[in-house]
């Protein structure tokens, strides 16, 4: 190594520094000062604060070099320094009316208001611009403690002490803005004068006013423009232009204005959050995750920076770190929408649907605000199977921002909704193929599978399987597909593969536990959920699947009844568990142990909406009305903006025979939304019951007028004509409303009521007409087939249902009714096809009864009686019905029994078909089928 290698190239940083310690040493404090005067009249900080720490090194007691300081630091972004700074200046003996002013706009930057108003607020300075600065600041702390009356004392004060004070002006207009007096704001902002030293803050608010109170962004844009130009280190105004930017879409301008932004306060937590918020908009969420970091180490309280840095980690697939950081922000401000999206998407991510479905705004479906949480719902309930629901969503977030250019998906969807079925599948395929993300793509499968369309739907999962390969998304999804195509062995091998990315992931363990009963193995379902419970003991998701499995497997509702009581102790804060033992115990007629797990769960989360609606049932159901009443209140309190509460209260009043209460909840529920269906279909029915015929027309025809291409107003109206047995206006406005939309219930409703007319030719002409140009209207045909087997026309009913089953291939209904038909033609394969029905929606009632009758005429007299004991549990596990339901439950109750009893008589079991048929005998007249009940005892 060259020891004498030359050593005269020093850095050039290295001398620069060390000649200016060589010129400060030469420089005496006073001139140091003065130098450092000069650097921040040119709004050169860090070049002052330089000056000031070396003048304080030769002399540390200089009140003046402190104070200064303190201006310096302010000047750079460093608040807290400044504020230390000041104090040491006010200690030093710094005059009062020039340290305190800005000692005082220190702590209110800084959020310290109550340090503020304490120490200050008796404060009296000798100079009248000292004490009104002095008093504006009080002013504003007060306004940040929620204290209006004490804002207004010491802005009173201030004006008093110098009446044209510009900032204390600037506060006034400030609090009347946001009071939404916008006049009496931009009065105020009159007075002040357009040179004044918050002539930028003035433009500024003058541009919040034109963006939030006239939606006028382009106005705003340009004041805030001008505010960075008049003062161009304000970093709130170069924030302002970010953000607008921002949320115009314009990204490339956004980030020329971050530049600024960034030169005036680098570092600052202004300036990274939205270098943060820049970054997200670009999907460049490693990006956004080291921005977030240091903000948080920052402040690690702020529910925004929380909010951001969850959607980041969700970005980036880390869901258990997404999870934690949006539920702390959620927990400090549960309104931030973006937060509540991000958990509900990590939810799903997670396989924990429950918890998604939970976190979704509980008045969602009748919201007419925020496409994207309507487009993640859509996505939530496409993962939970219920792909009818998902596409209602895709569909209202398409109909809620239509015309956005920057959202294609929303535009496709609407095709579809339109009627342009291959051009808006084409148009989400183009999209799907074109984008790292995945919501086209979930748009795209639920809509084809939602046509029956499942082999389409398996080649867009394809195309996601390449795109996700590690996920578990895909395979999910191909499993859920393949099980509608009742391909089990496709599905269950799909659903393994999830579980080797994944072993946790408890959707797919659900779905396969689902195959093993369905395989007649309950047991291995049973233990196969057992295992998941083991390995994660709060995973209520995991425990209610038990309590389903149980349920479809005869479980009775002691057993259930333990189960969900286990799934709230293992999760207390989960409200999912205990929302559902509420609804058990309601649905069972145990109203007391309902109100106390009601109490309990409201006890544990007092402002969870669902549970304060369990609370509000069981009290009612208990018959303590008053507190049914306050408790639905309650619920109007916590949503403010939702309508869901008075429809509430009006059932309420309803129950207790108080119409005229009934009427006004439902009236508060339209003045929160005025187009509210529900509300509007029950103010009917209330004129309809006070046979007010025509004020129950102007509802319907208000229903027309604010829904002219929807059906529900023409459907209202015919069932008022209806009700007067009206026929020639039934089918008069039935057919004014198919002008309108092309609606297979209108086309119903008007056959209807040309039969009801006796214009028998007219019906059979129309529903001729209707086939023939709506060949793929699967209701009307169903409609067609019904009335075929209520006329005994059982080959005219198969060919309808066997054109229904072409076009709904996977409609349980269909598929059981053309069961029942096939075995009253004796048919072979009833029983495939009664099967399949039961296989698609399982412990139904009604499909298992077809099912248990046709295993008895095949002979298979076992299965069916097994088989028929579980519809009789089944059915006496039904929710319980309102008043008016509760005889037509009844008898279906004794049908099934009937039934029971001739699957008995068919096995030779005749001993054990009599007490049955003499159970049914006891109702006597009560139930219609008597004739055949006393024709069963006399073969027996």
């Amino acid at each position: 190594m060259n020891t004498f290698a030359p050593r005269f190239l020093a850095p050039i940083a290295t001398l620069a520094v060390a000649l200016l310690a060589s010129a400060c040493g030469r420089s005496s404090p006073d001139e140091l000062m003065a130098s450092a005067e000069t650097y921040l009249n040119r709004q050169d900080a860090p070049a002052a604060i330089i000056q000031l720490k070396n003048a304080l090194q030769v002399s540390p007691d200089s009140a003046r070099a402190r104070f200064l300081l303190g201006q310096a630091l302010q000047a750079s972004g460093d608040v807290a320094g400044a504020e230390t700074e000041y104090k040491k200046a006010q200690k030093l003996g710094y005059a009062p009316e020039e340290v305190i002013p800005p000692l005082a706009n220190a702590l209110l930057l800084q959020g310290n208001y109550s340090q503020l108003t304490t120490d200050y607020a008796s404060q009296q300075l000798s100079s009248a611009p000292a004490q009104a600065a002095l008093q504006t600041a009080l002013a504003v702390a007060w306004q940040r403690q929620h204290q209006d009356d004490k804002f207004q004392t010491h802005i009173d004060a201030a004006l008093q002490a110098q009446p044209d004070y510009a900032p204390a002006l600037l506060a006034l207009a400030r609090a009347r803005a946001d009071a939404g007096h916008r006049d009496a704001a931009l009065a105020l902002l009159d007075k002040i004068p357009a040179q004044s030293p918050v002539e930028h803050e003035v433009l500024k608010l003058r541009g919040d006013m034109a963006l939030l109170g006239q939606r006028d962004m382009e106005a705003a844009l340009a004041l805030y423009q001008q505010a960075v130009k008049v003062q161009p280190r304000y970093a709130q105004g170069h924030a302002a232009v970010v953000q607008l930017l921002l949320v115009q879409g314009k990204t490339e301008s956004a980030a020329q204005a971050l530049q600024a932004l960034v030169k005036v306060a680098p570092g600052q937590a202004t300036t990274l959050f939205w270098q943060a918020k820049l970054a997200y908009a670009k999907n460049d969420f490693k990006a956004v995750q080291e921005y977030t970091q240091k903000l948080l180490r920052l402040a690690p309280d702020n529910a925004y920076t929380l909010e951001l840095a969850g959607m980041a980690e969700l970005g980036l697939n880390n869901y258990v770190q997404a999870e934690a950081l949006l539920a702390k922000a959620l927990q400090l401000s549960p309104q931030l929408p973006l937060a509540r999206r991000g958990i509900a998407l990590t939810y799903a991510r997670l396989g924990q649907f429950d918890k998604a479905i939970a976190t979704l705004p509980p008045d969602l479906e009748n919201s007419d605000s925020d496409s994207a949480m309507q487009s993640v719902a859509g996505q939530i309930y496409l993962l939970h199977g219920e792909v009818d629901r998902a596409q209602r969503y895709f569909s209202k977030a398409a109909s809620l921002d239509p015309k956005n250019p920057l959202k294609r998906t929303s535009l496709a969807v609407s095709r579809l909704m339109g009627g342009q079925t291959e051009a808006g599948l084409e148009e989400l395929q183009d999209i799907a193929a074109s984008d790292d993300g995945v919501v086209a793509d979930m748009a795209l499968i639920n809509a084809l599978l939602q046509s029956g369309s499942i082999d389409r739907a398996l080649d867009a999962i394809t195309a996601l399987e390449k795109k996700r390969p590690g996920d578990v998304l895909p395979y999910f999804l191909r499993g859920r597909a393949l099980l509608l195509k009742n391909d089990k062995a496709g599905s269950r091998k799909a659903m393994e593969r999830v579980l080797e990315i994944d072993p946790h992931y408890f959707p797919a363990i659900e779905i396969l536990a689902q195959l093993d009963n369905a395989d007649k193995r309950p047991g291995d379902a049973r233990t196969r959920i057992e295992a998941a419970i083991q390995q994660q003991p709060a995973n209520v998701q995991a425990r209610l699947a038990l309590v389903n499995l149980r349920a479809a497997n005869g479980a009775d509702k002691v057993e259930l009844t333990s189960l969900l009581r286990k799934a709230v102790e293992a999760a207390p804060g989960d409200p999912t568990a205990r929302l559902l033992l509420v609804e058990h115990l309601l649905r069972n007629n145990e109203p007391k142990d309902a109100l106390i797990a009601a109490q309990q769960g409201v006890a544990a989360m007092p402002d969870n909406v669902l549970l304060l609606d369990g609370l509000g049932r069981a009290q009612w159901t208990s018959g303590e009305h008053n507190q049914a009443q306050s408790t639905f209140s309650r619920m109007a309190a916590l949503q403010p903006q939702s309508p869901q509460p008075y429809l509430r209260m009006a059932s309420a009043y309803l129950a207790d025979g108080k119409q005229e209460a009934a009427s006004q909840s439902l009236r508060k529920a339209l003045e929160i939304k005025p187009d509210l269906l529900q509300a509007q279909q029950g103010l009917i029915s209330l004129a309809m019951a006070a046979h007010k015929p025509a004020e129950a027309l102007s509802i319907s025809r208000t229903v027309q007028k604010q829904r002219p291409k929807e059906m529900a107003g023409y459907m209202l109206e015919g069932d008022i004509y209806a009700a007067g047995k009206a026929w020639d206006k039934v089918v008069e406005v039935s057919r004014a409303g198919l002008k309108q939309v092309s609606s297979p219930e209108l086309a119903i409703r008007l056959h209807v009521a040309l039969g009801a007319a006796g214009k028998k030719a007219e019906a059979d002409q129309w529903a001729a007409q209707w086939q023939r140009t709506q060949p793929k209207d699967a209701n009307f045909i169903a409609y067609m087939g019904s009335k075929a087997i209520a006329s005994n026309d059982l080959t005219g009913a198969l060919q309808h249902f066997e054109k229904v089953a072409v076009l709904q291939p996977n409609n349980a209904v269909v598929l059981n009714n053309l069961a029942w038909i096939k075995g009253r033609l004796g048919r072979d394969d009833a029983l495939a096809d009664a099967e399949h029905a039961n296989v698609l929606v399982p412990n139904q009632p009604a499909f298992m009864d077809t099912w248990a009758m046709l295993l008895s005429d095949a002979q298979q007299h076992e299965k069916a009686i097994e088989l028929q004991k579980k519809v009789l549990q089944r059915q006496q596990q039904l929710p319980a019905q309102p008043q008016a339901q509760q005889q037509s439950q009844q008898q279906q109750m004794l049908l099934f029994k009937l039934h029971l009893a001739k699957i008995y008589i068919k096995a030779g079991q005749k001993d054990a078909a009599r007490p049955l048929l003499t159970e049914l005998a006891s109702p006597g007249v009560k139930f219609s089928e008597q004739a055949e009940v006393a024709q069963l005892q006399q073969s027996l």
